[in-house]
């Protein structure tokens, strides 16, 4: 008994200090942006914006006080998506005439992004940026959304793009296609592979609530609380900015000339990755 009692003293005593590893904490997603569109901005008030362009810093000389705070746009004359690929009908940003907020019948906010095309020319498509979830690296997007007036030619695809020039293949597209289609999403993966596609079988016109989740090494796109799709394939793994992009056709309709389409937005939330 001596001997084991000796034993345990030296081994206690070797114990000292010692504590057991500490299980990691699970990771959690910490709001960073939120904004209910609340603050009325008139027609033509989202203009002079190249401003420190694609940078948290960009601005639109336009705006003033916490919406200029808080969002840049894509300047006037930027070609939209058809336009650098030469379609016969593109578009070019033009947020002046595009971008405004106010308030709804239901009195909440709305900002609402009008699209149109004259009786000739292009399309005057239009781009909205929250700052603060530019540059991020990981991160969840959510927005509630309709197209209130559907018309064939018009398209959204609300994307995360790579900051760095040098990554020329990673995207993330949720929501995406043309508005007289159905809500789909995409994932362009890091290493230039097929993309993963995500068919929701909605329309635009409903209202919805979208949601992506870009973790380490996993994408996954919600719509309306319920998970889409996923997947782990070559996930982007550097800053990307979200850009809630809307722009001409690319699935070959072209907008008829006089025409015209609307989506509302009733609120944005971004979550940084801890």
């Amino acid at each position: 008994m001596g001997r084991l009692l000796a034993f345990a003293a030296v081994l206690a005593a070797l114990l000292v200090g010692v504590t057991a590893p500490r299980a990691e904490a699970a990771p959690t997603w910490h709001l960073r942006f939120a904004d209910g569109f609340n603050v009325p901005v008139a027609k033509g008030r989202f203009s002079d914006c190249n401003h420190s362009v694609d940078t948290p810093k960009a601005y639109c000389g336009g705006l003033s006080g916490s919406v200029r705070a808080a969002w840049w746009a894509y300047p006037a004359g930027w070609p939209d998506t058809a336009t650098q690929r030469g379609y016969k009908v593109g578009g070019y940003y033009d947020p002046a005439s595009t971008l405004w907020i106010a308030p709804s019948q239901w009195g909440d906010g709305q900002l609402h992004i009008r699209m149109w095309r004259g009786a000739s020319g292009p399309v005057h498509s239009a781009t909205i940026v929250p700052r603060a979830a530019m540059g991020l690296r990981y991160g969840a997007y959510e927005e509630r959304w309709r197209v209130s007036r559907v018309a064939r030619g018009y398209k959204s695809a609300h994307l995360l793009w790579p900051v760095s020039n040098a990554d020329q293949c990673s995207e993330v597209d949720f929501p995406e296609l043309e508005w007289d289609t159905q809500v789909a999403g995409f994932m362009h993966p890091s290493n230039c592979g097929q993309q993963v596609a995500v068919d929701t079988g909605k329309t635009w016109s409903a209202w919805h609530t979208s949601r992506i989740e870009w973790a380490p090494g996993r994408i996954v796109f919600l719509l309306d609380g319920k998970v889409v799709g996923s997947t782990t394939k070559s996930v982007p793994a550097t800053p990307m900015d979200w850009d809630i992009q809307n722009e001409s056709a690319l699935n070959g309709e072209s907008a008829a000339p006089n025409s015209w389409g609307q989506m509302d937005i009733t609120y944005v939330k971004v979550w940084s990755w801890s």
